[in-house]
Order: C-alpha cells, then structure tokens, then sequence
C-alpha cells in the first residue's frame, strides 16, 4: 500500500472521529437543553442574584431544591402529556430525560424534606399553578392554564418571581416597598425574557391561546418589550445603591433588549432556548465577577 492510499484511510479515520466527537458533543448538548437544565441554572441563577442583592447568606438547600424541583416542573409541564400518549413507544431520548426527571425528583424531596414548614407553604401555592399549568384544572375538562387564552406568560412570569424573588427574601428580610418593587421588577424581567419565546412559536401556537405576538404582531411584540424593560430599569436605580450593580444591570438590559429585537419566527434553533435564556446566568456571572 503506497503512501497516498495510508495518509487517505489515515485522514478519513481522523474526520469519522471528528464527526463522531462533534455528534456527541451535539447530544450531550440537547440533552442539556431538552431535560431543562439549562433553564434551571437560569432560575438558579436569579436565585443567586437575589441572594446577593439583599445581603442573604447563600442557602444551599432552598437553592438546590429550586433547581431541582425546577428540572422535575418543566419536564412534567413539557412531556408529561407525551408520556402519557405515547407511553410504550417513547424515544429512547426521551426514556432518558425521564430518568434524569425522577432523580431530579427525587433530590428535590431531599432538600425538601430539610426545609422549614413555612417555606414549603409558601412554595405550595407555585406548585399548584405549575401542575394546573399541565393537567386540567378540573375533572372533564380537557383545557388546562397551559391552554387558556393569554394567561400563558403570566404564568410563568409569576411563579419564576415567587421562586426567585419571593421565596429567597421573605423569611429573612420580610416584606418592605424594596422587596415589593424587585418582585415586581422580577415579573416584568420574565415576562420580557419570556416574548422571544413566544414571537418564535407563534407559527405554532393555536389561535385559541392569543398570546402577545398574536393578539398584537411581531414588532409591537418587540415595542412592548423595550417598555417593559425599560420599567425595570427605572425599578433598578430606585432599589439599587450600588453603581456597579446599577451598571451590570444597564448591560443586561441592552443584551436582552438586543435579542428580542433580533426575535423573529424563524430563530435558530438555539436562538431562544440557549441564548435568551442564559441571559440570568450571565447576569449573575457578572456580578459576581464585580464582587
């Protein structure tokens, strides 16, 4: 066998490992994303952030039974319904995210059981609103929040709040206009990180769920995000003394409102999903950074 014939196999051998190395980085990479733990350091994340712009200690069991109750509510939210109709034909991608779902659970009963009974009644009325959110409300109906016209994005808005804003302070700090205003400022951020979302699935979404994109089009969709923002960040210089939060701040309005104005119906397929979303941890990052 001459040389050219051994330096082909040799590079045809290196890109069949080099394809099959980026074909794994891909899978673990969609596995991240698909079994929500992406979007669970998210909500980690503006935990932390919360913790840091009160003054809390970092509370290792409220923050882990967060993540992880959070990985357990979205995948209930976004495959329970799947499973259910598809149980004996499920991926075997999905089998996995199954798994992956029942140990997330099963640590979050862990650091449940280790939290105080009044943190868990305060957390009682969020996961009622996440399973309403999935399964009828009612015994024969067939609709649940999930589907109700325009209560979508509120949804979500008010229990990631409640989770990060909310639940972190209200023991240790009580409730005051400061706390008030950043739960407030805290629903508002969501709801504008949410409006990407929700401009990509409006060539998806039934008519029926008139969501903002749908009852008022794409780029007043992208105005009323700039206003919402734009109150956060008046909220920002009323509840921060600190100039280099102020300014971390100022940069994460201008990155997310950057992307929603880039928002269209036909995003990359990471576009919303990685990007947007990791917009809370790149806000914690900085500000840990400026610590």
């Amino acid at each position: 066998m001459d040389t050219h014939k051994l330096l082909t196999i040799k590079n045809d051998y290196e890109q069949f490992n080099y394809l099959c190395f980026v074909k794994l980085l891909k899978t673990i990479f969609d596995f991240y994303i698909n079994a929500s733990i992406h979007v669970a350091l998210s909500v980690y994340a503006l935990v932390r952030i919360t913790e840091l712009y009160f003054g809390l200690p970092y509370n290792e069991v409220l923050d882990y039974f967060i993540f992880y109750g959070t990985i357990t509510g979205y995948n209930f939210v976004k495959y329970a319904g799947i499973a259910k109709l598809h149980h004996r034909s499920l991926t075997k991608n999905l089998r996995v995210i199954q798994i992956f779902s029942l140990c997330c659970f099963l640590l979050m009963g862990f650091y449940m059981f280790k939290l105080s009974l009044e943190i868990i009644l305060y957390f009682t009325p969020l996961a009622l609103l996440t399973t309403f959110y999935a399964v009828p409300i009612f015994s024969g109906l067939t609709k649940n929040i999930r589907n109700t016209a325009s209560l979508k994005i509120f949804i979500i808005a008010l229990v990631w709040a409640g989770v990060t804003a909310f639940m972190p302070v209200i023991l240790k700090r009580g409730f005051d206009l400061k706390v008030g205003l950043y739960i407030i400022q805290r629903v508002l951020f969501v709801i504008a990180l949410t409006l990407p979302f929700d401009i990509r699935d409006l060539r998806y979404d039934k008519k029926y769920l008139q969501t903002i994109p749908q009852l008022i089009g794409v780029e007043r969709t992208k105005k009323l995000g700039f206003i919402i923002l734009l109150i956060t960040l008046v909220i920002e210089f009323f509840i921060t003394i600190n100039q280099s939060s102020k300014l971390i701040y100022l940069i994460v309005f201008m990155v997310l409102l950057f992307l929603i104005q880039r928002s269209t119906t036909k995003q990359t397929k990471y576009y919303a999903s990685f990007w947007v979303e990791a917009i809370p941890f790149f806000w914690w990052l900085l500000l840990v950074i400026s610590i």
